[in-house]
């Protein structure tokens, strides 16, 4: 996208934010008209890898091959089957807010990924912002709030959750630069599908679920992620990560506005404490820690 100015750009991600802020309204709309958070995931995986893979055939893009496959495959099922289910799972159990909130605990495990498989140094803001994370994950726990349930389950969910789609920056760091996103998306996706299909209770869908489905295929997956590495692409990963926070204050309005889920006061300090810790290891110093979805 020749000529994107930076104020395009911050539309781009704030855009990408808005639209993962509905997953979690999508999902709960989903379980409403009797689907299960499984089947959202798979119809959610298999419908946006359909996407992926038109597109990345119609650009002619280069798919990996051998082991660059076989890494992509293994990553379909950690960061698609695992993650897309898992969060559906925390959004049922502990409510739409809860679960974006404790999604933002990804840049802590990415934090403690970095140190123990690519080495990287684990300094004094990363252990502050690791310590940050396990404060604010406390404090939501005790506090709860209206429509909002942090019980074990709940949490356990949505911090699977969080590690699962940690893994996007480990494996975007080593793939992300030789091939396009979207022949990637193409092959991961279909996997995770084909992964989550032996647990997934399929039932019978009325046309409004199918349609919901494909909303959340088209808006919330395809186009949040090519207009996130778009912006991404025009704006520092720092600004980056900034804008797309307002994700999770995207889902606790919307849930509050829609489901009459309210945070308390003590977990609104901890959810602020653990986006504040996200940022934290955004911020210039460490290397693309920050970024988020490539």
């Amino acid at each position: 996208m020749a000529g994107v100015t930076p104020a395009r750009a911050a539309l781009l991600l704030l855009t990408a934010a808005f639209l993962w802020g509905l997953l979690g309204i999508f999902g709960k709309l989903a379980f409403a008209l009797g689907l299960s958070p499984l089947e959202v995931a798979f119809w959610r995986a298999a419908l946006g890898g359909g996407l992926y893979l038109i597109h990345a055939l119609a650009v002619r893009a280069r798919f990996p091959r051998g082991r660059d496959a076989l890494v992509t495959a293994l990553f379909g099922l950690a960061g698609v089957s695992v993650f897309y289910a898992s969060y559906q799972l925390a959004v049922r159990s502990g409510g739409a807010s809860l679960a974006s909130v404790l999604l933002y605990t990804a840049p802590a495990f990415v934090a403690l990924s970095g140190w123990l498989v690519l080495k990287e140094r684990l300094g004094l803001r990363e252990l502050l912002a690791v310590a940050a994370t396990l404060t604010g994950i406390s404090l939501i726990s005790l506090g709860g709030g209206q429509g909002v349930h942090p019980s074990v389950t709940a949490l356990g969910w949505g911090l699977l959750a969080g590690l699962t789609y940690s893994l996007y920056y480990l494996y975007g760091k080593l793939y992300f630069p030789r091939f396009a996103p979207v022949a990637l998306y193409a092959v991961a996706l279909p996997v995770g599908a084909a992964g989550l299909a032996p647990f997934t209770p399929f039932v019978h869908k009325s046309p409004a679920a199918w349609g919901l489905l494909l909303v959340i295929a088209f808006f919330s997956t395809y186009l949040a992620y090519l207009a996130y590495a778009a912006g991404l692409r025009h704006l520092p990963a720092t600004r980056a990560s900034v804008i797309a926070s307002l994700e999770p204050v995207v889902a606790a309005v919307l849930a509050a506005a829609l489901f009459g889920e309210r945070l308390s006061g003590l977990a609104i300090l901890g959810a602020g404490i653990v986006l504040g810790a996200a940022l934290l290891l955004s911020l210039p110093g460490r290397k693309k820690s920050g970024e988020r979805r490539p």
